[in-house]
């Protein structure tokens, strides 16, 4: 997942592969009294501490960049964290918890196919539920998150 994210950064980008990976980590081990329920639940958990970790990073290296006129991005699954790609990043947590208010299962598929680096079928298996399903709501969470995105309002329903 963490090559993924880092593999089309430029050469002198300061958050490598290894060190992303360490963070995540040591956030995986740090989790005291972690009782892992099965796979899907460390899938999950990991998942989130991917995007914790990229966007803490973001934050930190542009917390006075942000505002002005709402960020068009695309929700690919080739997504990196650069310097260009931080408020980005900022932009598509900030949309994805609020996705997590109005739909969890949304915003799970979201965060394990954008940040956890799944495929459809390997969601599918975490979340219990058919690739079909995993699909249609990967397509109606993007559409949401792209509607927040650019417009920086939410849909009606």
């Amino acid at each position: 997942m963490a090559r993924r994210y880092m593999g089309r950064e430029h050469a002198g980008h300061t958050l490598q592969t290894t060190a992303l990976i360490n963070e995540v980590f040591l956030r995986l081990v740090d989790g005291k009294g972690v009782r892992w329920q099965d796979r899907a639940h460390f899938f999950a958990v990991a998942a989130r501490l991917m995007r914790r970790t990229l966007v803490d990073y973001a934050r930190r290296h542009h917390a006075g960049k942000r505002g002005g006129d709402a960020i068009i991005v695309s929700l690919d699954e080739t997504a990196i964290v650069s310097q260009e790609r931080s408020a980005e990043l900022i932009a598509i947590d900030e949309a994805l918890s609020r996705l997590a208010a109005r739909d969890a299962r949304k915003s799970q598929i979201v965060e394990l196919r954008f940040f956890g680096g799944l495929s459809v079928e390997e969601t599918a298996e975490v979340l219990t539920i058919s690739p079909r399903t995993v699909k249609r709501e990967w397509s109606l969470a993007r559409a949401w998150l792209y509607c927040v995105l650019t417009t920086g309002e939410a849909p009606e329903g």
